[in-house]
This record gives structure tokens, C-alpha cells and sequence, in this order.
């Protein structure tokens, strides 16, 4: 089969006014970026205020192997598929990190038949919008440092400094640096790293923003330090956040591509799900939604990560409601939570899981099992998209789809979208159309009066199935002070391992009894939650011995190679 990008350029692309027209967006309301990729301008929202929303599908996953699951390619290839069977559809994803892009996990723009276009432009810079969150970040960071140089009027204590700089690069060189080396004229440094900018704080709160006043109220209440009595030094104090929401102001606009078969795709903010949220924006989810009959998008990761936060904090920011889950798996990703082999991330597919082996899915499956119990728990109706490779067999399929039925799925489709486009998802797209039709019973896991404990108890005993929770010294202190705070209400958002449903990438499958331990817990509270520290999570990942981008170059024609 033909490369990814080699299919990209024998698609027929349409100028992105074509697409705009299809869902009824003006031209007054394009800010064109090229003949292919356009920004939303926001004063569409008040045109589409009253509109009445469209179903709004979730795209999740099994807990996702070094493979990779294919959760991107049936969030574009279902919305293709609903359009080829006469729906508006749109699809809404994120943008890529260009860490990823450069280091070893690739693109998030799909693959084979079901992925977006212009890809080139979407896999490296697109609209800038990574770089703004980049910039607004930094120069919070630089007004910290002079407000500290300028005989600190605000009585910042060094020491409780926990804004760091990012960069949109994987450089693990960068995790722990020490700011000014100390010279005459400054001899004020410390101890401080870098993070990737899909980390920062800013991207969440673009995500989470419901337009542009919620944005620099968010902004404005970004907690950077403690003074010396022990109150919150935010942005607001620095008086950075007006010009921050200023270098902001067209990164919130959702930019709109399309798909290989010219569905509308909606693009907007790249917040990753081990650390933030791990899901698009709602502002560019309000306006499909607004603008289509269905809408599908994607969390990141497995349920266990992406999915519980979409439902627990995007959905309450937004008012939301989901009407049907998307759980994807694969034949070799429950066979390789069967621990068979050892996978390695961008080594070719061994050969244990490429032959027949139902003892292996039977011992596997298990994670199949708790992430349709984990989508569930939120009352959502959920069929599962077994994404068929060349070499799984009729046995294979089968038996995953009687095992899925068994655990509670509502209905559970072989998808073949990567292979054929829209043609290989029909089946999948027939089966939402008729679950999004189903009562509503939408609900939150926990309220937000409980403690901050207890929340953290609750998503780890019954999305991760922990025994019990340990908790750090220095967690426990910091509980106590984000109480007297008054954060308490907050919602809670897990950064963990992604390569299990606990904190420990080792432990595969369905691991039940184990204790969680919470290192750290860290405050959003722009962002509108408070983060807990399970196990060793790094918000800034480095490159493998031969990241990707070692292949990317241009050819004489001005044509990238390599990115695929």
C-alpha cells in the first residue's frame, strides 16, 4: 500500500471555501490561511447561538500499545463514512505536537484512507497556533523574572516558583536547568526545566475556553508562585495576563481543513491526555456541533485517561453532553496485553503478533473488558470498532466481537477505514446513527462538592481498579493547601502512564489491587483543575535513538518527504 503521504497527493483537495459552503459558514467568517486551511473567526458564534446541536460522538480506545490503535483514523474515517451516508458530519481533533512529530510517535492527523489535508502544512507549523501558546507562556515567565529582578515589589518567595518555560520540541536537555547563573547585576537564579508547550497550562485553558472573555478571565488566574505570607502570585498580579490573552487572540479561533474524501475537519489545540485534559476545543466542538447533524471527536489515549477527563472536565466546562463512546481496539494491541512480547516504539510489528493466537486475545482482553466499563460508568451507549489489520483472521475478529458483547458493548463493528476510506466504515457509522438515537443518560462520575481526596479515590478505585491510594508528604501538604484556598471544587485531572489503566506502563492488561501512588498534585487554576502525580510522568519527553525527523527533508519540486 502506498505511504500515507503518497495518498495525501493523489487526493483530490478542494479550496476551503468549498468546504466552509457545505456547512453554511459565510465567507465573511474565513480567515484564510492559503487556498486549504482557513481560521473561524469567533463572531460566527453569535450567528450560531440558537442553533440546535447535532449528535456529538467521543472516539476512544483500549489502553493504546507503542502501536497504536488507530483512534485518529476512525475519528476521520467515521466522519467520512456519515457523510457518505448522506449526514453532515464533521470531524474535531487536535493538532500535533511537533515533538512527536520530530521524535518517534508521528503525526495526529490519521493514516492510509482516513486522514486529513493539506498534510504537510497540519504535521509541521499550520496557523501558528502552538508557537502562540509558546510565546504567551514564556513572557508570563519573563515578567516573573523581572518583577523578582525589580526589587520583587511583590514579595515572590523563590522558592514556591512553579511556572516553567516551554517549547515545542521534545529535549529532555531542557527538564532541569537553572535560571541566571547569578552575575553582580542579577544574582537572583534558581532551580527551574523547560515543558513541552502541549503541557502548558495555556494550551488546557485554550481548550477549555468558551470564547474570548473566558479566555483572559482564565488567563488571569494562572497561579505562578507564593508570596511570602503564602498567597498566590497569578498573572493578574504581574500584569501580563491582558497582553498574553493579546498574543492569544487568533490562536482561539478554530482553524478548518478537510479530509482525504472532503469532509469538514475541524482543527483546534493539542492538549495531551497522560498530563491535561487530552481532548480538542469546545469552542471549535460548539461550532460543528452547531453547524452538523453529527460531530465526532477524540480523547487521547486510552478511556482510562482521555475519555474520563473529556466526560469528568471538558464536558462540565462545556455543558456538554456525549450521545454515543467509540471504544477502538485491535487484534495485535489485546494480544499485546497479553504480554506475549516485548513491543518497542518504532521497531517494525513482531512476528507473535501477527499470527493467530486466541489464548493470547483471552488473556488480554481483560482490557477490553474495564474500558466498555469505564465508558458505562458515565451511562454512555459505546460500540466497539475493531480496527482490522491485513493479517487478523475471521476467528480473531469474531471472537473479540462476542467478548465485546458479553462485556456490556451496545453493538461491535469490524472497521476496516484505514484500507478504504468511508467504504470501510459503514457498518461502524450505521450502528451510531442508531445508538445516538437512544435516550440520553449522561452523568458525571463525581460531583465537585466532594474533597479533593476523595475525587482522586474515586477515579482511581473505579476506572483504574487501585486498592488504595498513597499519598506523598509532599501531596498531602499541598491538599491541605489548595483546601484552605478554597480549590477544593475543582475537578481533578490524572497525569499518569498512558500504557496502562494504572501508573505502571508494566503492568498490561487489567491489573486490579494495586496501590496508586500520587507523588505530587499540581494547580490549574486557569485551566479550572487540579492535577495529581501518579507514579514518573515527564511533561517534557526526549528523542529516541532515530526520531523521525532524521527522514524528513525536501525535494527539488519544494515537495516534504519523510513525514510518513
Amino acid at each position: 500500500m502506498l505511504s500515507d503521504i503518497s495518498i495525501a497527493r493523489r487526493a483530490k483537495i478542494k479550496p476551503i471555501d468549498e468546504i466552509a459552503a457545505y456547512l453554511n459558514i459565510n465567507k465573511r467568517y474565513l480567515i484564510h490561511y492559503g487556498r486549504y486551511i482557513a481560521k473561524i473567526d469567533l463572531a460566527i458564534l453569535e450567528r450560531l447561538a440558537r442553533c440546535k446541536y447535532g449528535k456529538y460522538i467521543l472516539v476512544t480506545a483500549i489502553t493504546p500499545t507503542p502501536l497504536g490503535e488507530g483512534k485518529t483514523v476512525t475519528t476521520i474515517g467515521l466522519a467520512m463514512a456519515l457523510s457518505r451516508l448522506k449526514k453532515v458530519a464533521s470531524a474535531c481533533i487536535r493538532q500535533p505536537s511537533l515533538g512527536p512529530v520530530f521524535g518517534i510517535k508521528g503525526s495526529a492527523g490519521g493514516g492510509g484512507y482516513s486522514q486529513v489535508l493539506p498534510r504537510g502544512d497540519f504535521d509541521l507549523h499550520f496557523t501558528g497556533d502552538a508557537h502562540a501558546v509558546s510565546l504567551a507562556h514564556n513572557i508570563a515567565a519573563a515578567f516573573l523574572d523581572n518583577s523578582i529582578f525589580r526589587k520583587n515589589k511583590l514579595g515572590i518567595k523563590i522558592e514556591s516558583i512553579s511556572w516553567k518555560r516551554v517549547v515545542d520540541i521534545g529535549d529532555r536537555s531542557l527538564r532541569d536547568i537553572k535560571i541566571n547563573l547569578g552575575t553582580a547585576s542579577n544574582p537572583v537564579g534558581y532551580k527551574s526545566g523547560f515543558d513541552i508547550a502541549a503541557s502548558s497550562e495555556i494550551m488546557a485553558i485554550l481548550a477549555l475556553s468558551n470564547d474570548l472573555q473566558d479566555l483572559r478571565r482564565r488567563l488571569s488566574r494562572i497561579v505562578l508562585a507564593r508570596d511570602f505570607k503564602g498567597r498566590p502570585v497569578t498573572t493578574e498580579d504581574l500584569k501580563v495576563a491582558g497582553l498574553m490573552a493579546v498574543l492569544l487572540k487568533d490562536a482561539i479561533k478554530p482553524n478548518l481543513i478537510q479530509t482525504i474524501e472532503n469532509t469538514p475537519c475541524f482543527v483546534h489545540t493539542g492538549p495531551f491526555a497522560n498530563i491535561a485534559h487530552g481532548s480538542s476545543s469546545i469552542i471549535q466542538d460548539k461550532i460543528a456541533l452547531a453547524l452538523s447533524e453529527y460531530v465526532v471527536t477524540e480523547a487521547g489515549f486510552g478511556a482510562d485517561c482521555g475519555a474520563e477527563k473529556f466526560f469528568d472536565i471538558k464536558c462540565r466546562a462545556a455543558g456538554l453532553r456525549p450521545d454515543v463512546a467509540v471504544l477502538v481496539c485491535s487484534a495485535r494491541g489485546l494480544k499485546a496485553h497479553a504480554g506475549i512480547c516485548k513491543i518497542a516504539p518504532g521497531k517494525p510489528l513482531q512476528k507473535c503478533l501477527s499470527r493467530e493466537n486466541i489464548p493470547a486475545l483471552r488473556k488480554g482482553i481483560g482490557n477490553l473488558y474495564k474500558q466498555i466499563e469505564n465508558v458505562k460508568l458515565f451511562g454512555v451507549p459505546v460500540v466497539v470498532a475493531i480496527n482490522k489489520f491485513s493479517l487478523d483472521t475471521t476467528r480473531e475478529i469474531e471472537f473479540i466481537r462476542k467478548e465485546a458483547l458479553a462485556a456490556g458493548a451496545d453493538d461491535c463493528c469490524e472497521s476496516q477505514l484505514w484500507q478504504k476510506g468511508s467504504e470501510g466504515g459503514l457498518e461502524l457509522a450505521r450502528s451510531v446513527i442508531r445508538l445516538a438515537a437512544l435516550p440520553n443518560r449522561f452523568s458525571f462520575l463525581y460531583p465537585l462538592d466532594l474533597s479533593i481526596k476523595e475525587k482522586i479515590e474515586i477515579i482511581a478505585k473505579k476506572i483504574y481498579e487501585a486498592k488504595s491510594v498513597e499519598y506523598s508528604k509532599l501531596t498531602e501538604a499541598k491538599i491541605k493547601l489548595y483546601t484552605k484556598s478554597g480549590w477544593r471544587g475543582l475537578p481533578v485531572c490524572m497525569a499518569k502512564t498512558h500504557l496502562s489503566l494504572s501508573h505502571d506502563p508494566a503492568l498490561l492488561g487489567r491489573p486490579q489491587n494495586f496501590v496508586l501512588p500520587v507523588r505530587d498534585i499540581r494547580a490549574y487554576i486557569g485551566a479550572g483543575f487540579l492535577a495529581p502525580l501518579c507514579g514518573a510522568i515527564q511533561t517534557m519527553p526526549g528523542l529516541p535513538s532515530h526520531p523521525r525527523g532524521e527522514n524528513i527533508d525536501i525535494d527539488k519540486e519544494g515537495n516534504i518527504i519523510g513525514l510518513s
